[in-house]
């Protein structure tokens, strides 16, 4: 991820330490993303990635640590979270929380095929499952109410037409939550952020999912929405590939059948996966934070996908 705090090596050395993982070998700041300092830490005995988080507070961090422990303890390949001799798995380094957890093996697959999609789907089905009896509980922070805060924000930056989408959109998915379907559907802690980056592969099989800081309570929908838009679309036009979304959907199915109410709305959240990371996008990139590393994401990529969806409703 971008890198907003430089950690030292004694600063990162002391922490591992006192984690028991081992003498730092190699600190090695992360490029790509824009919401947390991210840091590959090699050490005697190890991979592992070091966190300093830097919009997150202190309050809402606990929900995503101990999701991906508990994700982990019920045999689902995310980060692990390393504690303290207290049992402790939130930290602070440079006066700022943060968190060590090992690495994931393999690489981001970033072209990826119908049978990387159909493990990705059948993955996180178990994970939805996996999440169910999860203890704590915490919205999705980047959900609705996030989106009718920002899009206000962000409309002076946009031609006229632009804006127009961007409102038009705004309104019909505020209608759409306000539903009867939408307050059924099926719910529970999601990932809502599983892009082509955030899962790796190891000899072409998938070895996890990481990168769970945008994660909350939301539909199980939107978060299959999110990865239809990233994994099983062509990125160049925006385009949905059919072959990649019925490989995703039927191996999701395959774990968890999908009920009716959310085969009918799919459409509605393809379009609300891909106003969320509009609008994010457009915030990042408008009103950016200075950061060493920086790269913000073209916000033009998710407009092009929102137009798509609302040209084509039949992503089979």
């Amino acid at each position: 991820m971008a890198v907003f705090t430089e950690v030292s090596d004694d600063e990162a050395r002391t922490l591992l330490h006192a984690l028991g993982l081992g003498e730092l070998r190699e600190l090695r700041g992360i490029q790509g993303g824009i919401e947390n300092t991210n840091y590959f830490a090699t050490t005697s005995v190890g991979e592992y990635v070091l966190t300093v988080f830097e919009r997150l507070s202190a309050e809402q961090l606990p929900f995503y640590l101990h999701l991906m422990k508990h994700l982990a303890q019920r045999g689902i390949p995310v980060p692990d979270p390393a504690a303290d001799k207290y049992g402790e798995i939130l930290h602070q380094v440079c006066g700022k929380p943060a968190a060590v957890v090992n690495r994931l093996p393999g690489h981001s697959e970033l072209a990826p095929t119908a049978a990387h999609c159909a493990s990705v789907g059948e993955m996180l089905a178990r994970m939805h499952l996996a999440a169910r009896d999860y203890n704590r509980t915490q919205p999705n922070l980047r959900g609705l109410p996030w989106w009718n805060e920002t899009v206000p924000v962000v409309l002076p930056y946009l031609e006229s037409a632009q804006a127009d989408l961007l409102k038009s959109e705004l309104a019909y998915q505020n209608h759409v939550a306000q539903g009867s379907a939408y307050m059924a559907l099926p719910r529970g802690p999601v990932h809502a952020d599983l892009f082509r980056d955030n899962a790796m592969f190891d000899d072409g099989r998938l070895s996890g999912f990481f990168d769970f800081y945008f994660a909350g309570v939301d539909t199980w929908l939107f978060d299959i929405s999110v990865c239809l838009n990233d994994w099983c679309i062509d990125l160049p036009t925006g385009r949905g590939v059919p072959e990649r979304a019925k490989a995703f959907l039927d191996a999701y199915a395959g774990v968890r059948p999908l009920a009716s109410a959310e085969r009918r709305l799919l459409p509605a959240m393809l379009r609300a996966g891909a106003l969320r990371f509009w609008i994010s996008r457009l915030w990042d990139f408008h009103l950016p934070r200075e950061a060493s590393l920086l790269k913000p994401h073209d916000p033009a990529h998710f407009e092009r996908v929102l137009r798509e969806r609302l040209l084509h409703a039949d992503i089979l």
